[in-house]
């Protein structure tokens, strides 16, 4: 496969990092890290600064090889993240893309992509996680509605969303991958309570939520009633298959910032620690060349929906970051444990990949099965 960039994907670069240069330091202050509402406001401005300056269709429109240049040069110009917009923009939006009806995109594309609607999304419970198949929010029939009962755990964004990707279960009786639907429910519906989940770095970007008889209307369906696991299946491939591309790049980024301070503060005269950070380089370079690959490969598949290969890089990259961070410690010696320090919330926050957006046991699992052909387990 060939991984070099085209003539005409260097010259959109180009003029992308040109725009970066010239609006970058045009941007307000960032709000601080406990206020959602600001974030929010501020991270909606940028997707608004992005539209208006015709980036923002890069996320769907373009092609994938397209997209990893977009987040290259925004993560090396130091560019605000998605945030509040992540599950719009990465998980439901190219899921409504792929699956949705034309009033469907029509609906909801457009004011994610104009910074004006932020998403949730409405996956795990709490007796279900990663064995996500176990859910058992009840959805029933009623008219032009579905009844919505039941209980979501670490909802992202729920306290400042305005939609969510839900998952809901529409025949009991069914086998139970078999009777679920995904469905998109409006947060300021009646029945709907949110209850922010304070993590260990502090932040509250997850939420419970608990769904009283909430009324969602069947028109807000994405698929058919019952095929929702399989429309899962095309928001977990674009979540483990392109949704962290950028972090890889910025995981680049502060692997050479860790070289330079431990060259600052002595640590570099030990060799274990230069062979930890050597070995990182090689992974982290590995692993965005496993990016391209995947990309270039969901560039040519119908629909340009990533294939389980995202599983390959969600298991290894779970782990390497965890191992970056690991080595921040070791390069920062004594001051790991303070909270002021740069890399020291980072690692506390590395410690939930290898559970968020499948556990690595899922993923070694969906390797085994759907890439090595191995038996299922009994």
């Amino acid at each position: 496969m060939d991984l070099m960039y085209t003539p005409q994907e260097e010259d959109f670069r180009a003029r992308l990092r040109e725009w970066l240069a010239k609006v970058l330091p045009t941007l307000p202050p960032k709000p601080s890290p406990d206020d959602w509402p600001a974030r929010r406001a501020y991270d909606l401005g940028w997707q608004r600064a992005l539209y208006d300056a015709g980036y923002a269709g890069v996320h769907w429109d373009a092609s994938p090889t397209t997209r990893l240049i977009f987040w290259e040069e925004t993560e090396r110009a130091g560019a605000p993240y998605v945030g509040a917009g992540f599950v719009g923009l990465l998980h439901a939006g190219p899921t409504i893309a792929a699956e949705g009806t034309p009033a469907q995109r029509e609906r909801w594309l457009p004011p994610i992509l104009r910074g004006e609607e932020v998403w949730c999304q409405g996956f795990s419970e709490p007796e279900a996680g990663s064995d996500l198949a176990a859910l058992r929010t009840r959805a029933r029939r009623d008219g032009d509605d579905y009844v919505v009962s039941g209980t979501k755990l670490w909802t992202s964004h729920a306290e400042v969303a305005d939609w969510c990707e839900l998952l809901v279960r529409t025949d009991p009786a069914a086998p139970r991958h078999r009777g679920i639907t995904w469905l998109a429910m409006p947060m300021d519906a009646p029945g709907v309570t949110v209850r922010p989940l304070r993590t260990l770095v502090g932040s509250a970007e997850f939420a419970e939520m608990f769904l009283d008889e909430v009324r969602v209307p069947v028109a807000n369906r994405v698929g058919a009633e019952n095929d929702g696991w399989r429309v899962t299946m095309v928001t977990l491939s674009f979540e483990r298959g392109t949704a962290f591309a950028g972090e890889v790049v910025a995981c680049r980024r502060v692997l050479g910032e860790l070289a330079r301070e431990a060259r600052a503060d002595g640590r570099w005269d030990d060799p274990a620690l230069r062979r930890r950070l050597g070995r990182l380089n090689a992974e982290f370079r590995a692993l965005w060349r496993l990016v391209q690959c995947n990309a270039g490969e969901t560039e040519t598949a119908a629909g340009q929906v990533p294939g389980v290969a995202g599983s390959v890089f969600k298991l290894r990259y779970s782990h390497a970051r965890q191992e970056l961070y690991d080595t921040a410690a070791a390069v920062l010696g004594p001051d790991c444990c303070d909270l002021d320090r740069p890399w020291v919330l980072d690692r506390l926050s590395s410690l939930s990949y290898t559970i968020a957006a499948g556990t690595s046991q899922i993923q070694r699992t969906i390797v085994g099965e759907r890439i090595l052909g191995l038996p299922k387990g009994r």
